[in-house]
């Protein structure tokens, strides 16, 4: 119990020391949450400095807590996709969506067979989806906080980049669901199914909640009994999709994108401002469990080629499929310059499916190291990117500004087809989004 208290006092510390850091030099205060459980992990230390800190009868409720805090990570992420983002906009939405996905994910694919000669594994199909998904994927709530950081969050392009986003992100939650299936426990294929009769469930008790929240239409408070509510559903829902072979992960997100949208927007922005005040305590406990298991001392320069290659298509395929996407909706090159720039975003949603890659055996130890590294290079290269391109809007705020300093206003979306660029666009959904993504600094 001593260890345990202690290991979390030292995460949080260092975690926060680090965030604030990655501030200061202009980076979102992820990166330096993600550096700080790399760096307690064996690489910088050791395995020995690693098992004394954290020994074998600790990780496991360490890995309890991370558990949970990525879970409820997930139902915020699902809670803060906005359906409205894509009212008007949904032919550009379609045509980046569809290059920041196919794109990177036919590059990744090409990739998995190279990856192969070094990582074996006996589920070559699932590997090959599986790079692929794992190059396609984009951080919505990093985006998000990215966006409000650059004074972007009321801008068109801001608009546009959130809708494509979440539209990735749905894609590439959905492909992994398919992925693990696949993987999984071959025994119980019949219980994936069971997950649409479960998604009908959650559908149905959709309206019960919004009458809940807001009985005659007059939208409750937020009270302890509202928002233990809210945590119970996304818990069970977390529960019943690992009960059917499924990630976890896949429920939590499943019952947030489900949850009641209209009518209960101030409650739904309280309810995503608390929960992410809950997991910015959780998620450094994850960074940790997950540097843990990277370690980079026998790199060697057979490992570092296979980290240029990784990134280049990481890099390449994201960048590339994203501004091809873009320009093919007749955006301009500087607004398709600046969407592939936040699309290539990575961050701790990257973490997650890297995480379930190594639960399911398909990534190796070195593998999955490598991966992390390439997840931190290209979230910390989206701001140099952007402002290299020049991409910054009105009223622009620090990067890592205090939980205090009040949230973005609601706006940024706009109601018709135009081109993304202008200062600001009217319509709601972008600064909601910036709100939820507390969770993540």
């Amino acid at each position: 119990m001593q260890l345990l208290l202690l290991d979390i006092a030292l995460i949080l510390l260092l975690a926060r020391g680090l965030g604030a850091l990655a501030v200061r030099v202009g980076q979102p205060p992820v990166v330096g949450e993600i550096l700080a459980g790399i760096l307690l992990g064996p690489t910088l230390f050791g395995n020995l400095a690693a098992d004394h800190l954290f020994p074998s009868d600790v990780r496991p409720l360490l890995a309890g807590l991370a558990n949970v805090g990525v879970a409820l990570f997930m139902f915020v992420v699902g809670l803060e996709l906005e359906h409205r983002l894509l009212r008007g906009r949904t032919r550009a939405t379609v045509g980046a969506a569809v290059g920041s996905t196919l794109v990177p994910f036919a590059l990744g694919a090409l990739l998995a067979l190279y990856l192969l000669r070094n990582h074996p594994t006996e589920q070559r199909a699932a590997f090959v989806v599986f790079v692929g998904l794992s190059v396609s994927v984009t951080a919505f709530p990093v985006l998000a906080r990215i966006l409000v950081s650059r004074g972007l969050s009321r801008t068109a392009i801001g608009g546009l980049a959130l809708a494509t986003a979440a539209v990735v992100d749905v894609v590439a939650w959905t492909a992994l669901g398919g992925v693990q299936a696949v993987a999984g426990d071959a025994e119980n294929y019949w219980l994936v199914a069971l997950l649409i009769p479960f998604a009908g469930v959650l559908l149905a008790v959709r309206p019960l909640l919004r009458r809940a929240f807001a009985p005659g239409g007059i939208e409750k408070p937020l009270t302890q009994t509202i928002l233990s509510l809210v945590m119970v559903g996304a818990l069970l829902s977390a529960a019943a999709t690992e009960a059917m072979g499924m990630h976890y992960i896949f429920g939590a997100f499943l019952f947030g994108a489900l949850m009641p949208r209209e009518g209960v927007d101030v409650l739904r922005e309280k309810i995503l401002d608390r929960t992410g005040q809950i997991t910015s305590l959780l998620l450094p406990v994850y960074f940790v469990v997950a540097g843990l298991k990277v370690d980079l001392r026998g790199v060697g320069l057979e490992g570092l080629t296979e980290f240029g290659v990784i990134l280049l298509v990481a890099i390449g395929g994201k960048f590339g499929g994203t501004y091809l996407g873009a320009r093919s909706q007749a955006l301009d090159k500087k607004d398709s310059l600046t969407l592939a720039a936040l699309m290539n975003t990575r961050g701790l949603t990257e973490l997650v499916i890297l995480g379930v890659g190594l639960e399911l055996g398909l990534l190796d130890g070195s593998l999955y190291s490598l991966m992390v590294v390439m997840a931190l290079v290209t979230t910390a290269m989206t701001g140099p990117l952007l402002s290299l391109i020049g991409a910054r809007g009105a009223g622009a705020a620090a990067v890592g500004r205090p939980e205090g300093g009040g949230a973005p206003e609601r706006g940024g979306v706009s109601g018709d087809d135009e081109a993304p660029g202008d200062d600001e666009a009217s319509g709601e959904g972008v600064g909601s989004a910036g709100r939820g993504s507390r969770a993540l600094g």
